[in-house]
C-alpha cells in the first residue's frame, strides 16, 4: 500500500522545519510517496525534492492556494505542478500581496483585546516575511501563555469569524484551479470538512468545483476526524471525486497526526495519484 502525505508546509511559509527536514522527517515516518505544499508559495521545491528522492521517496510538487469563497477561506492543493510555470508564479504573488498589512492588523486587534506586542512576537517565528501567517500568531501566544495550544488560538482569537480575524481577500476558486491546470497539475479540495458551510453551500462548492475542472477531494488528512474520515468519503462518492490524503503537518506536536501515520484511503476510491505513478 502506498504511503502518501500530499500536504504539509515548511518554513517557505507557515512550517516550523526547512524541506528537507520536512522530507527527512517524513520518510523517518514510513511516507513513500511525499509533496510538500506550502501556502501560496513554490519556493520550496527543488530543495524538497531533492531530498526526497535522496531519502528514496517518490516526489510530487505541490502548493496550497489561499482562496476566497462565499466570504469564507478555503484552500485548494495543487498537486504535481510545474514550479516554473509563469502563470502559476505570478498568481501565487498576486495571491501573497497583501499578507504583510493583514499582519500589522492583526497585531492592533489582539493588542486591543489585552495581548500585546503580538506583531513582533509573530515575526520572530517567521522564516518567510512574505508568508506572516496566522499561524505565527498563534506559535507566539501558545509560547507566551495565552492559549494552552495553536487549536485553542484559532478556536477563540484567529479563526474566521473569531474577535481578532482580519478578513483577507484571496484569489478566486477559478483562478486557482486555472493556474494549477495551466502547470500541468491536479487541484485538489484541502480538508472540506474544516469549513463551516451550509450542506447548500457545499454543494454549490463541489459542483463549481467541478464545472471548473476539479476532480478530487481531500478525504483522510489530519485536519479531518475519524468520523470526517467517512463523511467525505461518502463525499468523494457522491460526486465521483478522486481521493487524496495528507497529514497537512507544520510542526511537531501542533497537528492530529504526524507524517506518514494516517490511516489508508477506503479502497474503493480511487487515489489522486494513481495517474501520476
Amino acid at each position: 500500500m502506498m504511503n502518501a502525505d500530499l500536504h504539509c508546509h515548511s518554513t517557505v511559509s507557515d512550517g516550523a522545519f526547512a524541506p528537507a527536514e520536512v522530507a527527512r522527517r517524513a520518510q523517518a515516518g514510513g511516507v513513500t510517496l511525499w509533496a510538500l505544499t506550502d501556502h501560496d508559495e513554490i519556493g520550496g521545491q527543488v530543495e524538497a525534492r531533492e531530498a526526497a528522492e535522496a531519502l528514496g521517496m517518490q516526489y510530487l510538487s505541490g502548493v496550497e492556494i489561499s482562496v476566497t469563497w462565499a466570504s469564507r477561506t478555503i484552500h485548494i492543493v495543487g498537486l504535481h505542478v510545474d514550479p516554473a510555470c509563469q502563470a502559476l508564479v505570478e498568481g501565487l504573488e498576486r495571491t501573497r500581496n497583501g499578507r504583510a498589512a493583514r499582519a500589522e492588523a492583526i497585531g492592533e486587534q489582539l493588542e486591543a483585546f489585552g495581548i500585546p506586542d503580538a506583531y513582533e512576537g509573530a515575526l520572530k517565528f517567521v522564516s518567510n516575511p512574505d508568508m506572516i501567517s496566522r499561524t505565527h500568531f498563534a506559535r507566539f501566544m501558545v509560547e507566551n501563555g495565552y492559549a494552552e495550544n495553536t487549536q485553542d488560538v484559532f478556536n477563540r482569537f484567529l479563526g474566521d469569524g473569531k474577535p481578532c480575524c482580519v478578513a483577507h481577500r484571496w484569489s478566486k476558486l477559478a483562478d486557482a484551479v486555472k493556474w494549477i491546470q495551466l502547470a500541468g497539475g491536479e487541484a485538489v479540495i484541502a480538508h472540506p470538512g474544516r469549513y463551516a458551510y451550509t450542506q447548500t453551500q457545499f454543494d454549490a462548492l463541489f459542483g463549481e468545483f467541478i464545472d471548473l475542472g476539479g476532480k478530487a477531494i481531500e478525504v483522510v488528512t489530519g485536519s479531518h476526524t475519524p468520523d470526517q474520515y467517512r463523511e467525505y468519503a461518502d463525499v468523494a462518492r457522491r460526486f465521483g471525486f478522486e481521493a487524496s490524503r495528507g497529514s497537512d503537518f507544520h510542526a511537531a506536536g501542533e497537528g492530529r497526526v504526524e507524517l506518514g501515520s494516517l490511516p489508508p484511503l477506503p479502497s474503493d476510491l480511487k487515489p489522486v495519484w494513481e495517474r501520476w505513478l
